[in-house]
């Protein structure tokens, strides 16, 4: 089923940015707002959007600010959580509720975290895929601590999986023109399914990232949009994804990564803490070598700070709700009728009424 989907602006911080967004479903349908990651754009999460609004949920999906055709100024303060919170609460206000389920992948998850640790009361659940709560939003330290140390020893691997970062921080020029250089060639080359398990846990494309002078071993320019296999999202969704993505190139989008320290001073005052007591769904990408949840310690955080967790695991890579949909959406339904009966559709109108008899 295909869903009606309307193109949204909400104008913020003075009148100085917009983000833009698509919404479909009843407009007083229980709400659910899906946050993409690095890189990507609202239409990334087509299919979620034409189940969930299918259901009776009422959908919303930004184009995160640095993405598409919301404000992606290169000003590199725009890209903090702190920020990027203010944004995340002027799309809330601008659908005239109060709370909502929010569903966040990659650093989309890292600013869904973000508003559950500043702005709980705004979050009736939490969902994060392949990155878990209390984990990137924290900055260097949410995360960096929890690599596993035998697959990537200190002395030859500092930072891990998370070398790349590294190299935003160090050379953030140069990480960006590559990328640019062909903006099509890169996304569709991260973007591939994964037939199986990885024979190997070593996020070998990342963990070298400075020593080899970039990206891919540090190849000259991404591979060519010929010489990789079909991306995991459906053709019409990938090109207009690549046509997002080619209205700002990468630098904004990228600036993400470059606020450990502030995200972990602004994520570090939270009153609560941290701590959830709403009901959270994590969905682990059973292939993710970068955001390795299965065999590293990096959910552990999580589990400590959340009361009433609830996890999942879907044999896919990184993109688990583009490899998987069916998948990912039957995850989050179960989630929903089991932890938050009343904002199943039409259960605040009219209930249901079960009955039990003898017969």
């Amino acid at each position: 089923m295909t869903a009606a989907i309307t193109d949204h602006t909400v104008v913020y911080a003075g009148g100085d940015k917009k983000i833009h967004y698509l919404a479909a479903g009843p407009v007083k349908g229980p709400l659910i707002l899906f946050i993409h990651g690095w890189p990507g754009t609202a239409i990334t999460w087509k299919s979620q959007i034409d189940a969930f609004a299918g259901l009776g949920f009422r959908i919303v999906a930004p184009d995160m600010p640095g993405f598409g055709k919301s404000t992606a100024r290169r000003v590199a303060d725009d890209y903090t959580q702190e920020a990027l919170v203010e944004g995340m609460m002027a799309l809330l206000a601008d659908n005239n509720r109060p709370a909502a389920i929010w569903v966040g992948h990659d650093w989309g998850a890292g600013v869904t975290s973000s508003v559950a640790t500043q702005h709980p009361e705004a979050v009736t659940a939490l969902v994060n895929l392949a990155v878990p709560f209390h984990t990137i939003e924290r900055g260097w330290d949410g995360f960096l601590p929890l690599v596993d140390r035998d697959l990537y020893p200190a002395d030859k691997y500092e930072f891990g999986q998370w070398d790349y970062m590294k190299h935003y921080e160090e050379n953030f020029e140069k990480a960006v023109a590559w990328y640019d250089s062909d903006i099509a060639g890169f996304c569709k080359a991260a973007m591939q399914r994964h037939p199986g398990p990885p024979p190997s846990r070593f996020a070998s494309i990342t963990a070298t990232v400075r020593k080899d002078g970039g990206w891919m071993g540090g190849i000259p320019k991404p591979p060519d949009v010929n010489v990789t296999g079909p991306p995991v999202l459906p053709p019409e969704v990938f090109d207009s994804f690549i046509a997002d993505m080619k209205k700002t190139g990468f630098w904004p989008g990228s600036a993400y990564y470059l606020h450990h320290k502030r995200n972990a001073e602004y994520n570090g005052k939270a009153p609560s803490g941290g701590k959830l007591t709403q009901p959270v769904l994590f969905i682990h990408a059973a292939y993710d070598l970068i955001c390795d949840t299965k065999t590293s310690r990096l959910a552990e955080p999580m589990r400590r700070v959340c009361s009433r967790l609830t996890e999942v695991t879907v044999e896919a890579g990184h993109w688990a709700q583009c490899e998987k949909p069916g998948e990912v959406n039957a995850a989050l339904t179960r989630f929903i009728i089991e932890e938050l009966p009343d904002q199943w559709p039409g259960f605040w109108e009219s209930g249901y009424t079960k009955k039990k008899a003898l017969m």
